[in-house]
């Protein structure tokens, strides 16, 4: 019986599984890797720790639900987390449902990796740049920059898609499925800093606070997650503002006015903010918001508020005053001014169009 011959373009993630399950099933296969070794990707993963699956992920997670269903409950978290035990990685769960290698190394996903790949008799050839696929009767060519050509029975493009361009993810395989007749959407950056309208900005550069952020989408609250928030000086970060960011993105594509609200003191904390004033009438006005929030956000806040004088006793404040300085405390707005662009990004948004590949096989519909 002949071997069919696969050849896979990028050496990442997807492409060392594709290569793994195709060799499982007596398939001679090529990995095709521009990088000088594959899987370079996999080692920042999750801060270099590499969380490889989630167990609460479902077909709900994806942008598009009815796409993902079908793969995602034949090879779910349950599977991912038995595929890689049988290679010897053992799971760290932790409470927020993702899973890591127990070593806690990114290292570890790629060795093991390449342990079973050499099992398989995989070829991996490191530091070549495929530029063109070309269809062949019931075959394919793959040509890279420098002209060597590769002859295979079936392709699988797995050259991921913009984001962290260093590590190789460049955009390049969308090029390729386009000269193949694929509808490319419009990608951005996501998983990725947000950056703002504010004269504060670089006072504020290096703060961090926990509270919480929420996306105001026209006037509309759309998301809100809560954790650290990171002021910088271009904007704004950390894990919450990650997680809003796509939202972001695509609000600021469509021209959609967008704002961050900082919340530094939530309605549950049932925290008196005007007591302190009133309680301290001879206290200086910023000093009265030491050991409520950071310091560096004081003076930042009351210029907000339109108090000129900090340093004049609380008493001075009028009751519109202190309104205007609890509602900054319980819901400040930031103007989004756009994202960091695809060298900070995790993720990207948008892609090959997938009304354009068979959600059962992920296969080409057009060719």
């Amino acid at each position: 019986m002949k071997q069919t011959k696969i050849m896979i373009i990028g050496g990442g993630a997807a492409g060392i599984i594709a290569a793994i399950a195709a060799a499982r099933n007596n398939a001679k296969v090529t990995i095709l890797e521009k990088n000088s070794r594959i899987g370079r990707k996999i080692l920042v993963t999750g801060n270099g720790r590499c969380n490889y699956t989630n167990i609460n992920a479902t077909s709900k997670d994806y942008n598009h639900p009815w796409f993902v269903s079908g793969p995602i409950n034949l090879f779910g978290p349950r599977e991912t987390i038995k595929f890689f035990k049988e290679l010897g990685i053992e799971p760290l769960v932790e409470q927020n449902g993702r899973v890591y290698p127990r070593s806690e190394q990114a290292s570890s996903i790629v060795d093991v990796f390449l342990d079973e790949l050499k099992r398989l008799d995989v070829n991996v050839i490191n530091g070549m740049n495929v530029c063109r696929i070309v269809k062949n009767g019931s075959g394919f060519s793959a040509i890279s920059t420098d002209g060597e050509k590769f002859e295979s029975d079936s392709v699988i493009i797995t050259t991921g898609g913009m984001a962290m361009p260093t590590s190789g993810s460049n955009g390049s395989g969308y090029s390729l499925a386009q000269a193949l007749g694929h509808k490319l959407i419009r990608t951005l950056p996501a998983l990725v800093k947000l950056k703002l309208e504010s004269p504060y900005l670089k006072h504020l550069d290096g703060v961090k606070v926990q509270g919480t952020a929420a996306l105001i989408i026209d006037g509309k609250k759309v998301d809100e997650r809560s954790g650290d928030i990171l002021f910088t000086g271009y904007g704004i970060s950390g894990p919450t503002i990650l997680d809003l960011s796509r939202q972001a993105a695509l609000a600021l594509e469509t021209g959609s006015e967008t704002l961050i609200r900082v919340i530094l003191i939530g309605k549950s904390e049932k925290i008196d903010i005007g007591k302190r004033f009133l309680d301290n009438p001879l206290k200086q006005i910023d000093h009265c918001l030491i050991g409520l929030i950071n310091k560096r956000l004081i003076s930042p806040l009351l210029k907000e508020a339109k108090i000129a004088k900090h340093t004049h006793p609380a008493a001075a404040l009028s009751s519109s005053d202190i309104d205007s300085i609890t509602r900054l405390l319980t819901g400040w707005d930031f103007v989004v001014s756009g994202t960091r662009p695809f060298e900070d990004a995790q993720i990207t948004v948008g892609g090959i169009d997938v009304a354009m590949v068979d959600p059962k096989t992920m296969e080409s519909t057009k060719v």
